[in-house]
């Protein structure tokens, strides 16, 4: 990673394992006092700022700003751990075929100020923990968990039985986000957001100019993009069913609702007898 913002953060974060730090020495004053843990671990390497490049295999476009530290990835735990027992309110974000490290940056910065528990991302078409995700993070990166998941699908179909309610975000529907969350006020919940071309919606959704919300499916065809391809969706108000919806035109698809439909329905009856947080 690079950047005086998510190095100073990163050498902060006792959980951060860190190999190696390459500083120029403007870098290295402007980063202030190193942490005890983090001198003990890495003794920073100055270099002349003409030569940086040379010793750190960065970018051509890399705002290093003189510092860059080679860093693991951060552990963050299992989904169930976070969504059940996570720090914050229960909310998670799901980014779906994300992929440009700037924008999941970005969206790490917003999850932490609202105090989101996690954002979650497949672990295929979605960016890794790279220098350019982590100096547009700002140091979110370090405090904000970020959880990639093998199938985004299943890892929804898991939240619901948990008894999270799963909204999708999409600029071409009907419905306004607050009239969404209006009746479901104190429950858990999880936004779903797309990238700007294969949106949420379905495979014709065109770039968003204004976000709105509408109940996403408790099914899955092993991925989302999939299900789009086989079925045009009809939303259904998240008041009468958790974000369930009806109106699905295809048979194979309700031959998938049907296999997953337990899921959902035991996570209920877990809310209602009390044995959830939320």
């Amino acid at each position: 990673m690079f950047g005086l913002h998510a190095v100073r953060d990163a050498l902060a974060n006792p959980k951060r394992e860190k190999i190696r730090l390459v500083v120029t020495q403007n870098a290295l004053d402007r980063l202030g006092e190193i942490p005890a843990e983090a001198a003990a671990a890495v003794s920073p390497e100055i270099v002349d700022a003409r030569t940086f490049d040379k010793h750190v295999p960065l970018p051509p476009e890399s705002v290093h700003q003189g510092a860059a530290l080679e860093v693991k990835p951060l552990k963050w735990g299992s989904l169930a751990d976070l969504a059940l027992e996570g720090a914050g309110k229960p909310l998670l974000v799901a980014l779906d075929r994300v992929t440009d490290p700037h924008n999941i940056g970005a969206i790490l910065r917003s999850a932490e100020v609202f105090g989101a528990r996690a954002v979650i991302a497949p672990a295929r078409h979605s960016a890794p923990e790279t220098g350019a995700l982590a100096k547009t993070a700002s140091g979110a990166l370090e405090r904000q968990p970020y959880l990639r998941v093998v199938n985004l699908a299943d890892a929804l179909i898991e939240l619901q039985g948990m008894g999270y309610i799963v909204i999708g975000l999409d600029g071409t529907a009907t419905e306004d986000l607050s009239e969404v969350l209006e009746p479901i006020k104190g429950r858990a919940i999880c936004l779903v957001l797309g990238a700007e071309g294969p949106a949420c919606a379905n495979a014709r959704s065109r770039p968003a100019t204004s976000w709105r919300a509408f109940p996403m499916p408790a099914i899955s065809a092993r991925s989302t993009s999939r299900m789009r391809r086989q079925s045009r969706f009809i939303p259904h108000h998240a008041a009468e069913a958790d974000c369930h919806f009806n109106g699905i035109g295809r048979p194979r698809v309700l031959r998938i609702a049907a296999r997953h439909a337990t899921c959902v329905k035991a996570g209920e009856r877990r809310r209602r007898r009390g044995l959830l947080p939320f």
